[in-house]
């Protein structure tokens, strides 16, 4: 059983985010105070699920406003605080100003929870969201590993503004995490590194690229097939529980791959056939080399470097570390898959056949 100290708030940044709703979930049910830091406390539809949440539980939330990009605007959540769940971050694909949509947001953002922490007389533990995007740009670095697998000790060196900007502003926020923590004792930092978060969100609508990649399955999109590109997922419950583990485990430390299975996009689709035939899940495996010529016609965020980096090449991680050191159990491919669309179906994102 882990022991959770339930006598000191702690805060959850991005508190509307996917993840950080289920955090939130585990962390109420456990008793705790959580400051909750979101752009809009008046937003009563996007704090909806949270409230609802909190008035079922046996834990508190409390509201505080604050902005990534906003120096010293979570000053007043952090106090009193010993732990902290940094999530805030956003994950898009589809950009047009990289710097300002997703680097200044990710690295300033961390950069304003790192000088909050250093502020505080009370934070013991920073909890870093991460992502396995800090840890390899594309597919093809698997080759420049030591032994043809991504672990811990792997850093993304391949990424910049131009290429891959999200796994680019993902290295640069854990690189600045990493380089604060180095510089004082007073208080640990602990990072995970999930890979393609899948399963349902607390709030259906929630903004996240896994919903849209999830949908493609069953919208049409990929109805004449899907591009054979290897990636992980993981469910976003057990992401929730790892960050919990991270929080309370006094022996946890250093970076953590937090991914349940190493796959690809034509095996997820063929997850969902036995249960949702009657959609237009992909049935095969598009050729390379069409993907190459046709994917940057249809979608402007795929490239073709992309293309040549990462469709037709595997994509492995050892997770390990998870396992061992965070006592991790994984939730069945299949059952986050289903649950995910079936709520994408539920909630009228996609058609009811």
């Amino acid at each position: 059983m882990l022991a959770i100290d339930t006598s000191h708030p702690v805060l959850v940044t991005g508190a509307t985010g996917y993840v950080a709703g289920w955090i939130i979930a585990r962390l109420l049910e456990s008793g705790l105070t959580v400051h909750a830091a979101v752009r809009n406390p008046s937003d009563n539809t996007r704090l909806a699920h949270l409230d609802k949440l909190a008035a079922s539980s046996s834990g508190t939330i409390r509201y505080f406003k604050a902005d990534l990009l906003s120096e010293g605007s979570y000053d007043e959540a952090m106090a009193g605080c010993r732990i902290v769940f940094h999530t805030a971050s956003p994950f898009t694909l589809d950009v047009r100003d990289p710097q300002t949509q997703l680097i200044d947001p990710a690295l300033r953002g961390t950069q304003n929870i790192l000088d909050s922490v250093e502020r505080s007389v009370t934070v013991e533990r920073l909890v870093l969201t991460s992502s396995c995007a800090a840890i390899y740009g594309d597919n093809r670095d698997l080759k420049q590993t030591a032994n043809g697998v991504f672990t811990e000790d792997d850093w993304n060196t391949t990424s910049s503004l131009q290429h891959q900007p999200y796994f680019y502003s993902k290295t640069l926020a854990e690189r600045a995490a990493w380089k604060a923590a180095e510089r004082q004792s007073r208080w640990k930092l602990v990072v995970l590194n999930p890979s393609l978060v899948i399963g349902p969100g607390l709030n259906p609508h929630a903004t996240s690229e896994s919903f849209n990649v999830i949908r493609q399955f069953g919208d049409g999109r990929m109805r004449f097939g899907a591009p054979d590109l290897g990636l992980g997922v993981v469910d976003v419950r057990d992401v929730a529980e790892a960050h919990l583990r991270a929080a309370f485990l006094p022996e946890a430390s250093g970076r953590h791959i937090i991914s349940g299975y190493n796959t690809s996009l034509p095996a997820l689709a063929q997850t969902l056939l036995p249960r949702y035939a009657a959609y237009p899940i992909p049935r095969r495996t598009l050729p390379t080399w069409l993907v190459w010529l046709a994917a940057p016609l249809t979608d402007r965020s795929i490239t073709r470097r992309f293309v040549r980096n990462n469709v037709g090449l595997p994509w492995i991680v050892d997770n390990s570390k998870s396992q061992r050191a965070l006592g991790l159990r994984y939730r069945p491919l299949r059952e986050s898959m289903h649950e995910m669309f079936a709520q994408l179906i539920a909630s009228g994102q996609l058609p009811k056949h």
